[in-house]
């Protein structure tokens, strides 16, 4: 049998915590765990268990598995009867600190991984659930968990390795060793575990602490919430932590929203791990074992991310947020017998290195500074001051006049955004050149490049979200030529100054055509000292230059201007994916339907200002 490694959870009662940063407690037992080739008990009997890492101070102590965040190591094991303590050391860094609080205050949930290498089958003549028995495991980290795991499905795969390792199966009606899959007669030996630099590893947690200070930083400076950002800092609160709460300040109504819903906590290297072609192979052949198996880790995400979310609708494979946020909206067809549709990536000596991608427009709102919203569970709405007071002089001996702000609200609602693809069936199988980055890359970049133009240019019409262009109080300069004067470009700028919103993430987008006319644009009309358009600025404001800026016509090119950052694009949940064999099955095809739910809203129209030959 080839099993990954394995988590499972208990409950620490006997938590025990010292003044010297230490803690010792209980974290594993012999209680039986429902898996899914039947009931697995961890044996505690002498020589049962490998405690070389965790007797040796090379096993971590995690946050929530997450070998991202350690919050301490394992100085010492042993065992007690038949369960399994711990002795751990809390490194000095806030959250590890902060992870210590909350252990005082009575967090006791406690989970940790572990590597099975032989187990004997307890049961072999019931004809029910079977039984076995683990002679030989290795426990490799140990973890504070914020929710117990469930420890039938997560878990599985949910590791730092997606490697799989041959399991011994003893069973003693036959009186032999055996594989139940492959029928090995041997496993391969288990290496020794290297032994980790603590150093190291606190030297890694403390440049990772520093990071989060700096990003948290980064933060309270955008939203001019420098004190809240100290505060987040100390009470070591996460980057997206911190997002949270400075929107709330703001005045975000984020009662649904716990800001990470559609994550499920997966580690970059997690991340980086998901594969979309698994997750596609496992949808278009139900009934392949060998299919099911390598799409085990996408199968637990997609349900981990369902319940995380709470979505009800899910047609194929939810993609949790954690690994894609990004949506589309193209059809093409891709075959291998057509070399322009995906005949040219089979190729015995095809040069993987080589292939050439697609030329796209570029993204341009994300780099532009455009806040983003991700997880977002339902609608949502953003208070906004729409009136001030009023001032009055008055008498002596007089009142002034009552006066009171309007509040009004900016909403969102998610609007859905698509796209499918029909790819082969031999494509899928048998691509020489690295398919996966392939797919993944042009789906997300097709849905990115939609919800970037209809954050500029969606009609708020055909279910599509209300793009800057045509928002209530959009504001416009009408060019008298279809090429602006230096003057009539600094009016941009003075029009959105006259509102008192020239703040914040203020730049310029424009397409490559308007980048060239502005090349010949100068500051002093007579001399043509300094263009306005130079190194890569626009009168000293930064430039973004972007196909995805449009034209009214020919050579009327649209020249933006704003602060940026008060352009908000919304994400509800992860992106569901969906694998279609019948639509095409007449001719070998599969269709891929991607579909991700999103928004776009402005917090203030004044920000923001289209200049153009508009008659």
């Amino acid at each position: 049998m080839k099993l990954k490694k394995q988590f499972r959870a208990f409950r620490a009662d006997e938590l025990a915590i010292g003044e010297d940063d230490t803690v010792e407690f209980p974290f594993s037992s012999e209680e039986p765990v429902e898996r899914w080739f039947g009931k697995e008990v961890l044996s505690h009997d002498q020589g049962a268990m490998d405690m070389s890492r965790v007797q040796t101070g090379a096993a971590p102590l995690l946050w929530n598995h997450d070998p991202d965040q350690p919050i301490g190591m394992i100085e010492a094991g042993d065992l007690r009867g038949k369960r399994l303590f711990a002795k751990a050391k809390f490194f000095t860094t806030p959250f590890a600190q902060e992870k210590k609080k909350q252990m005082q205050e009575g967090l006791k949930n406690v989970s940790f991984g572990y590597q099975i290498q032989e187990m004997k089958l307890m049961n072999p003549k019931s004809e029910s659930e079977p039984e076995y028995l683990a002679t030989k495991w290795q426990p490799f980290e140990v973890s504070i968990v914020s929710v117990p795991a469930d420890y039938k499905n997560v878990g599985i795969g949910r590791t730092d390795s997606d490697d799989e390792q041959e399991v011994k199966i003893i069973n003693p009606l036959k009186g032999e060793k055996r594989n139940m899959e492959k029928q090995h007669e041997t496993a391969p030996a288990v290496e020794a575990a290297p032994k980790v630099d603590v150093a190291k590893l606190r030297t890694e947690a403390q440049a990772e602490e520093r990071a989060r200070a700096a990003a948290i930083n980064t933060l309270g400076e955008k939203f001019k919430k420098q004190d809240l950002a100290r505060q987040l800092i100390d009470g070591g609160k996460s980057v997206e932590e911190a997002r949270t709460a400075f929107l709330e300040q703001l005045g975000v109504r984020q009662e649904p929203v716990s800001g990470n819903e559609g994550e499920i906590g997966l580690s970059n290297k997690e991340k980086r791990s998901y594969s979309f072609v698994k997750a596609m192979r496992a949808m278009m052949l139900p009934n392949d074992r060998q299919a099911q198996e390598d799409a085990k880790f996408e199968r637990e995400c997609a349900e981990a991310a369902i319940k995380a979310t709470g979505k009800k609708n899910v047609r194929g494979y939810l993609v949790p947020a954690d690994v894609l946020r990004q949506p589309l909206m193209e059809k093409r067809d891709m075959t291998v017998g057509t070399s322009t549709a995906g005949g040219n990536v089979v190729s015995t000596d095809l040069l993987a290195s080589s292939f050439i991608d697609l030329l796209r427009n570029k993204s341009v709102l994300n780099q532009a500074g455009a806040t983003v919203l991700n997880g977002l569970v339902g609608n949502i709405a953003i208070p906004k001051q729409t009136g001030a007071a009023t001032a009055y002089w008055v008498a002596e001996s007089g009142s002034p006049t009552e006066g009171a702000q309007t509040i009004g609200q900016v909403t969102m609602s998610p609007h859905t955004v698509g796209a499918f693809t029909d790819y082969s069936r031999r494509l899928l199988l048998q691509s020489s050149i690295d398919i996966e980055a392939f797919i993944r890359n042009d789906l997300s970049t097709i849905i990115a490049l939609e919800i970037d133009r209809a954050g500029l240019y969606g009609s708020g019409s055909s279910n599509q979200p209300t793009g800057l262009q045509n928002i209530a109080g959009a504001v416009t300069k009408d060019f008298a030529a279809d090429a602006p004067t230096y003057a009539e470009i600094v009016s941009l700028e003075s029009t959105v100054a006259t509102s008192n919103a020239l703040e914040g993430a203020l730049k310029y987008l424009l397409n490559p055509n308007g980048r060239g006319v502005l090349k010949g644009v100068f500051t002093n009309a007579t001399y043509g000292e300094i263009p306005v358009f130079k190194d890569n600025q626009v009168n000293g404001y930064d430039a973004l230059v972007s196909a995805q800026v449009s034209k009214v016509s020919s050579g009327k090119e649209h020249y933006w201007f704003g602060n940026w950052s008060d352009l908000m694009i919304g994400f509800w949940s992860g992106l569901d994916l969906l694998v279609d064999p019948y639509t095409g099955s007449t001719s070998g095809t599969v269709r891929i339907v991607a579909l991700q739910d999103c928004d776009v809203a402005v917090r203030h129209a004044e920000s923001f200002i289209l200049g153009s030959n508009l008659s």
